[in-house]
């Protein structure tokens, strides 16, 4: 039987087949011989690609970051064209991340950038640009918001979105379209709350003689 056609680059394959085996096996159960198979590719091009199996992951992690902050974006865009309701908005947010099929690999990277700096300073600097994409969608569904609490709603967004993304060994009970209704609805609630409170002007009474 013939093989398929290769119609993607070898940078593009190797991160791909790294994804897969990082997944089912592990980061440290994965050697670059077997890597540069699953990729068809020889074990030398995989190395003039990537210095190191942890420059295989940075890879991984720009390449999912930039997927995701393109989403969110785009969710944005919508949002503030009137294409979308704020709840369909987080709707959508939210479903981005219950969609993920990456959840065993991203338990796998965030282990190994405690282990490895190198790989904890590319989730810092691709953090920075997903946490800005965050903030957006608080400030076009809440303008109302000051620098306080667009800080809050990023810490918070941030938090649902990480945890959403990991909730199936969780033995979830709702479906995906219920967890995004119900997360949406209290994302809003939340966000809600750090409104501004507008100070009602006191009353004066007068002392009468």
């Amino acid at each position: 039987m013939n093989a398929p056609p290769i119609t993607t680059t070898p940078r593009d394959r190797i991160i791909d087949a790294a994804r897969r085996l990082f997944m089912s096996k592990g980061f440290h159960s994965s050697p670059m011989a077997e890597l540069a198979e699953s990729a068809r590719v020889s074990v030398g091009q995989v190395y003039r690609l990537f210095a190191n199996k942890g420059d295989v992951i940075s890879a991984i992690i720009e390449q999912k970051t930039s997927a995701q902050q393109r989403a969110l974006v785009a969710i944005c865009e919508q949002l503030e064209s009137g294409h979308l309701t704020i709840q369909a908005a987080f709707e959508q947010f939210v479903n981005n991340a219950l969609t993920d099929q990456d959840e065993g690999l991203s338990f796998e990277i965030l282990a190994e950038a405690h282990r490895n700096p190198r790989v904890a300073d590319t989730i810092h600097a691709l953090c920075g640009d997903f946490r800005e994409a965050i903030r957006r969608l608080a400030a076009v569904s809440h303008p109302e918001f000051g620098p306080r609490e667009l800080d809050a709603s990023e810490e918070l967004l941030l938090a649902c979105l990480f945890g959403l993304g990991h909730r199936s060994l969780s033995q979830p009970r709702l479906s995906d379209d219920e967890t995004a209704h119900y997360a949406a609805c209290m994302m809003i609630g939340a966000m809600g709350a750090l409104r501004p409170q507008v100070q009602e002007p006191a009353l004066h009474m007068s002392l009468l003689p």
